[in-house]
């Protein structure tokens, strides 16, 4: 056996090792995001999750500004019927550099051809930062997960607003980066890292517990005729909204990338706090480009570790998209 196939392998079974750690639990989450397409499908799947247990959603500037992020969470809360989960507003522009939104990406309200409202229940009293400290901090140590789905502001935020949260969380799944997939914003950027780079940097960089669903695991997971038949067939709210806002995806994605099906970017780490055996990670020492003009977001992942058992950062590697298709559908009913 050749010396990168006993790295490999072992690369392998620590992602097994971890997945067994983490099923069989019902997961307090925190979702924080920025509706936005993806991030609306990922909402319906958690919301109808009866393996988590939603502590709140909190919203911040990205896909679209602040105030549109904050409001379109709210309008996927009241498709789902789930009014009693809380939506906290958080930040509205990055860390350092000047906002970036992605409106191509997500049509001008975020939500693409969805129709928009204005929701019945409004937000939550309490900025999103503070939000995510007081869940974090006033329950037991590592047992409130966060889900990243769009830039890591409010995090970062809530790490230097109180860095004793780092050792009390569970696990942070995001979306985000990419290797060998290229970038999706610029040659080697995903956009969730570009939008906010130095957040991410916080995030990676500080000891906790994180894992990584870039574009090299969510481009696995992908719609088609098949799945999407599967969603009308619900025959829901909740599938009735998901099939319009992957729709528009799918448009989108044949349009600007000449790709056929919607990935699921933002699902896939809500799907694998779900079921960890449905993606495979592996640990890998995680950093983002802060500096450069020409990669600004670049996600440097290096496998090559001197001690793999330590590594406190993971990344995806493959992903079961039936799998998560599966999830989706029996959420959406």
């Amino acid at each position: 056996m050749t010396l990168a196939a006993v790295a490999f392998r072992r690369r392998s079974l620590a992602a097994v090792a971890f997945a067994w750690t983490t099923t069989g639990v019902k997961r307090s989450l925190i979702i924080d995001c920025d509706p936005g397409v993806d991030d609306g499908v990922a909402l319906l799947l958690a919301f109808g999750s009866p393996k988590l247990d939603l502590l709140a959603i909190t919203t911040v500037a990205g896909n679209v500004d602040a105030a549109l992020t904050a409001r379109n969470a709210r309008i996927i809360r009241q498709i789902a019927g789930r009014e009693d989960v809380p939506v906290h507003a958080g930040a509205t522009a990055p860390l350092v550099r000047p906002p970036i939104a992605a409106a191509h990406f997500h049509g001008v309200s975020g939500l693409g051809d969805l129709a928009v409202f204005e929701p019945a229940a409004p937000l939550a009293e309490g900025h999103a930062v503070q939000a995510i400290i007081a869940a974090v901090m006033t329950r037991p140590s590592g047992s409130v997960d966060i889900a990243v789905t769009g830039p890591m502001t409010n995090l970062a935020l809530a790490m230097r607003l109180e860095p004793a949260l780092i050792g009390r969380l569970g696990t942070v799944a995001v979306m985000g980066g990419a290797r060998s997939e290229g970038g999706n914003i610029t040659a080697s950027a995903e956009y969730n890292i570009y939008a906010d780079p130095h957040a991410a940097q916080v995030v990676f960089g500080s000891g906790a517990k994180v894992v990584a669903f870039g574009l090299d695991a969510t481009h696995q997971v992908r719609t088609n005729p098949s799945r999407m038949a599967a969603i009308a067939s619900v025959g829901t709210a909740r599938s009735k909204a998901a099939i319009e806002l992957l729709t528009f995806s799918q448009a989108v994605e044949l349009d600007l990338a000449k790709r056929v099906g919607a990935p699921m970017h933002d699902s896939s780490p809500v799907a694998w706090l779900i079921d960890p055996g449905l993606f495979t990670v592996v640990p890998a020492r995680i950093e983002v480009e802060t500096q450069s003009s020409l990669t600004l977001g670049h996600t440097a992942v290096e496998f090559r570790l001197r001690d793999p058992d330590a590594c406190r950062t993971w990344w995806a590697i493959q992903a079961d998209a039936d799998g998560v298709f599966d999830l989706l559908i029996e959420a959406l009913a």
